[in-house]
C-alpha cells in the first residue's frame, strides 16, 4: 500500500490525513444569499447513493463536453459559431459551478466526507483553469492570437496563489468578489450575451454602452478585456493572498521571506508558455493549434497545484517541483534556439513534439492520480466514486440516508467545498 516513487506518500505522511480537517471563509453576499439557497435545493435532487467526488467528475465533465464541442464546431476559435454553442458554454460553466458546490453537501448528506474530497475538488478545478478560459477566448472569437492565449493562462494564476494561501493559512479564503463565485457567473453571462448578440459585441465600442468617452475613447470591449483581466488578478487577487500567508507566517512565529521562494514552479511555468508560445519562432499560434497548447498545459498546471494540495492535506514540505513541468521547458528552449545560434523548429517538428508534450502530460498526470488516489483509499478504508453500503452497519432514515452517515455527518465534515 502507499506509493514507491519520488511523490511517495509514506505511512507517516498518510496519517496526517485523519488529522485534517477542511476549513473555508467565504465572504461573497451572492453565495451567502443568494446562491446558498439554489444549492442547497439542488443538493436534495442528489440521489444518496451518489459519491461526492463522482458529483464533482460531472460536473467537470461538462467542460470537457464544452472543449469537445469547441474543436468539432469552432477549431479557429473565430467563428462565428452557431448561438447555441455559445449557449452550451454557458450551460456547461454553470453547471460545473453547480456541481463544484454540491460536492461537499452531498458528502455531508451520505456522511462521507474525507480528504480525498477536497484533493479530487480543488484537484479538478485547476485542470478547469486553462481549459474555462480556451472556451472563453472563444466566446470573443478571438482566435489563436495572443490575447486568446492570455485569456486561457491568466486563470491559473489566482488559482495558484489561492492553494499557496491555503498551505500556508489552512483555510480557504473567498473574498467578497471571488472568482469561483462573480467570476463564473460573470463568465456564463458573458457567453450567454455572445450567443444573443453575437462574437462580433466584443467589437463595438466601449464608450457607446458605458459612457465616459473621454476616459473609454475608440477602446472596444475586446480592447479592455486583457486589462480588465490584469487588474483583477494582479490588483484585487494576488495581494490579498500575499497579506494573508504574510499574517499566518507571523502568527505562527516562522520566517516570512522564503515562502516567496515557494513561487518558483508558478513563475517556471507562466515564463516557459510565453516564451514558447509568445515566440517571433514559434508557429502553434499561426498554425491554430492553441487547443492542444491548453489541454497540455492543462495537465502540467493541474499536476504542480494538486501535489501542494496534497502536501498541505499530509504536512509535508512545499513541493518546488513537478517532472512534468519538463516538456514545457524544453519546448520553450527548443522554440527559442535560434537565439543562441542553433536551428529554428520546422512547424512540422514542433507539433509533433507538442503532441507528444500532451501524451506525455496525459499519462504521467493520469499514473500519478491514480496511484495517489489509491493509496489515500487505501489508507482511510474509502472509495473514490462509489459509497459503500453495509446492510448490517446502517439502517435507513426516513429521508433515505443512514443513521450511521448522519452520526459521521455530524460529528465533522472534513470536505466542504
Amino acid at each position: 500500500m502507499g506509493l514507491s516513487n519520488g511523490d511517495a506518500l509514506s505511512l507517516e505522511a498518510l496519517s496526517n490525513l485523519k488529522f485534517y480537517k477542511y476549513q473555508s471563509v467565504d465572504k461573497s453576499p451572492v453565495s451567502r444569499y443568494i446562491l446558498k439557497h439554489y444549492w442547497n435545493w439542488a443538493a436534495e435532487l442528489l440521489p444518496l447513493w451518489l459519491a461526492p467526488n463522482l458529483v464533482t467528475l460531472i460536473g467537470f465533465g461538462f467542460i470537457l463536453v464544452n472543449v469537445i464541442t469547441l474543436w468539432i464546431v469552432m477549431p479557429d476559435l473565430v467563428g462565428p459559431g452557431p448561438a447555441w454553442m455559445y449557449y452550451s458554454f454557458a450551460l456547461g460553466l454553470w453547471m460545473y459551478s453547480t456541481m463544484d458546490n454540491l460536492d461537499g453537501k452531498q458528502a455531508r448528506r451520505t456522511g462521507t466526507s474525507s480528504p480525498l474530497g477536497e484533493l479530487f475538488d480543488h484537484g479538478i478545478d485547476s485542470l478547469n483553469c486553462v481549459l474555462g478560459g480556451l472556451c472563453q477566448a472563444a466566446t470573443m472569437g478571438l482566435g489563436a492570437s495572443n490575447t486568446a492565449a492570455f485569456t486561457c493562462l491568466i486563470p491559473t494564476l489566482p488559482m495558484f496563489f489561492s492553494t499557496w494561501e491555503t498551505y500556508h493559512s489552512h483555510v480557504l479564503y473567498l473574498g467578497y468578489i471571488n472568482g469561483p463565485t462573480e467570476g463564473l457567473i460573470i463568465g456564463c453571462l458573458l457567453m450567454a450575451a455572445s450567443g444573443w448578440y453575437g462574437p462580433d459585441m466584443w467589437m463595438v465600442k466601449a464608450s457607446s454602452v458605458l459612457g465616459f468617452e473621454s476616459i473609454l475613447g475608440d477602446y472596444t470591449f475586446r480592447d479592455l478585456w486583457v486589462p480588465v483581466l490584469t487588474v483583477a488578478v494582479f490588483v484585487g487577487h494576488i495581494p490579498a493572498c500575499v497579506m494573508n500567508v504574510v499574517a499566518a507566517r507571523r502568527r505562527d512565529g516562522l520566517p516570512v521571506l522564503p515562502v516567496f521562494l515557494e513561487w518558483i514552479p508558478m513563475i517556471t511555468f507562466t515564463a516557459s508558455c510565453c516564451a514558447w508560445l509568445f515566440s517571433p519562432y514559434s508557429t502553434l499560434l499561426v498554425e491554430n493549434h492553441l487547443i492542444l497548447f491548453c489541454l497540455t498545459t492543462s495537465f502540467v498546471f493541474g499536476r504542480m497545484t494538486t501535489k501542494i494540495i496534497l502536501s498541505h492535506l499530509t504536512k509535508q514540505p512545499f513541493p518546488y517541483w513537478t517532472m512534468m513541468l519538463v516538456p514545457l521547458i524544453v519546448g520553450a528552449a527548443l522554440v527559442n534556439g535560434p537565439y543562441v545560434g542553433l536551428p529554428a523548429l520546422t512547424p512540422a517538428f514542433e507539433l509533433l513534439y507538442l503532441r507528444l508534450s500532451f501524451l506525455f502530460s496525459a499519462i504521467i498526470y493520469g499514473h500519478w492520480a491514480k496511484m495517489t488516489i489509491n493509496g489515500i483509499c487505501d489508507y482511510l478504508g474509502i472509495n473514490c466514486l462509489t459509497i459503500p453500503y453495509k446492510q448490517s452497519n446502517a439502517t435507513a432514515t426516513p429521508n433515505g440516508a443512514t443513521k450511521m452517515s448522519v452520526r459521521k455527518a455530524r460529528s465533522g465534515s472534513v470536505k466542504d467545498a
